[in-house]
């Protein structure tokens, strides 16, 4: 199979790349990131000789360059986004762009070639949840609260459309808080961890009780990769972590594992439009491609922060923006 995968640069899609070279000696991948701030090609750099394996900058909302790229592949996995909620709070305008504008660019191309479709999304499209409301599922209503949720909602309602007006092949998936390896430094948890490797404090927002389910994200990509290769033509699947906890309680457990009290916990004022609850319920993705997470969150935070650890160059970089500087240079150079 010959798979582009959009935003392949970011920590997801990166991630995902490892897995499907890594797991499927005959599969090939076109990548195509824009680099932004949250993309960084040295996440790749293992493959980047390897001759089933190649780069293409460019923006999903170019319909030139992205038409004859979806012409040479046999799918499309969807995850090039913006997602960075405060920063849609900010300047809803590129997630519009981006989220929408480019999630159809890359339908209609998909539609002219008939191409199979998946698209990566979140479980923030949902809405909030009370701590007593039962998870989330695939039939649970919209309730975007948020412009980034609310452009991640209006991009699976087009894809879900495109399904039902055109007969496109398409699958989505809504997945819940992933963390681990590239995550970007400005993520709730390698925020956490790499403040308090420089010594930093650690915000914490409003009383720090939001509720997330944490799902590690090589589970995410293997699911990814089920509903792909066996998933049902239309559907939807949930999934999710089985690693639901507050926020204040992620950092606590990081406080300890790098040796940090409290005192290092700062509180900040709650941000507009904050979600009190995230949770998913998986049985259908379990009971239909017997799919389940198999890192426990207290094992996957452990695999993160050593991550880090021995990354620092990386993430370093990253939050000095270097890398993308670096790559913009190198790029302009070919």
């Amino acid at each position: 199979m010959k798979i582009l995968v959009t935003g392949g640069a970011g920590f997801i899609g990166s991630n995902f790349i490892h897995f499907i070279l890594g797991t499927y000696p005959k599969d090939e991948v076109i990548n195509l990131d824009l680099l932004t701030y949250a993309s960084n090609l040295e996440n790749l750099a293992v493959w980047k000789d390897d001759p089933r394996y190649r780069f293409v900058k460019g923006s999903i909302t170019d319909a030139a360059l992205v038409e004859p790229l979806v012409a040479e592949c046999d799918a499309i996995v969807h995850f090039a986004a913006e997602s960075h909620v405060d920063r849609s709070i900010l300047d809803p305008s590129a997630f519009i762009e981006t989220n929408v504008r480019g999630t159809y660019v890359l339908l209609e191309a998909a539609k002219k070639h008939g191409k199979r479709f998946h698209h990566v999304s979140t479980d923030e499209v949902f809405g909030s949840l009370g701590l007593d409301d039962a998870p989330f599922n695939e039939r649970t209503p919209y309730d975007p609260r948020s412009p980034y949720s609310a452009s991640k909602a209006s991009s699976d309602h087009l894809v879900r459309a495109y399904f039902h007006t055109y007969n496109l092949p398409v699958t989505i998936s809504n997945c819940s808080n992933n963390y681990g390896p590239y995550a970007c430094p400005e993520k709730f948890i390698p925020l956490i961890i790499t403040n308090l490797f420089e010594g930093k404090k650690v915000p914490v927002y409003g009383d720090g009780m939001q509720v997330r389910d944490w799902l590690y994200v090589s589970d995410h990509c293997r699911a990814i990769d089920l509903v792909l290769r066996q998933g049902k033509i239309g559907e939807t699947y949930c999934v999710g972590g089985n690693g639901e906890r507050p926020n204040i309680w992620i950092v606590k457990q990081l406080l300890s594992a790098l040796g940090k009290d409290e005192s290092s916990i700062e509180y900040v004022k709650d941000r507009a439009g904050h979600d009190r609850r995230y949770a998913i319920d998986f049985s259908k993705i379990e009971r239909e491609l017997g799919w389940r997470p198999s890192v426990t969150l207290e094992e996957g935070l452990k695999n993160t922060v050593a991550w880090f650890k021995e990354n620092e160059v990386w993430w370093k970089n990253m939050k000095s923006g270097e890398y993308e500087k670096y790559y913009e240079k190198q790029y302009q150079k070919r």
